[in-house]
């Protein structure tokens, strides 16, 4: 495709959908996907263009791809549990959904509770 990096690429295509260009945006995220069939980043963006289009078939392949690359990721599971519920698929978007709320949850208890002190 090009020289530059494989994320200025997706936020090129990114920023295509932003301007609704979406079929180029589509064009190019699935030309990087076949590139880099390993990219979770160009995955998830495939994933919400396709949502913002309302191709849910296409944005559950899309984000079944993502979520095979990285499971644990809160934003592919929320996608995910959208586009079930798009589907009509209510106990499939609870899974996802649960998901997300979990892997937020833990996310939480690894930080720090910040402290409010006065100095």
């Amino acid at each position: 495709m090009s020289d530059t990096s494989l994320q200025d690429q997706i936020d090129d295509a990114t920023l295509d959908f932003t301007l609704g260009e979406s079929a180029a945006a589509i064009e190019k995220l699935n030309q990087l996907v076949k590139l880099h069939p390993n990219s979770f980043e160009a995955w998830h963006a495939l994933t919400e263009v396709h949502f913002s289009e309302r191709d849910f078939n296409a944005a559950l392949k899309a984000g079944e791809a993502a979520h095979a690359l990285k499971p644990d990721d809160i934003h592919i599971n929320t996608s995910l549990s959208r586009i079930w519920m798009e589907r009509g698929d209510k106990p499939q978007a609870e899974h996802f959904g649960a998901q997300a709320r979990t892997l937020s949850w833990k996310d939480e208890l690894k930080s720090p509770p910040e402290t409010d002190s006065i100095s």
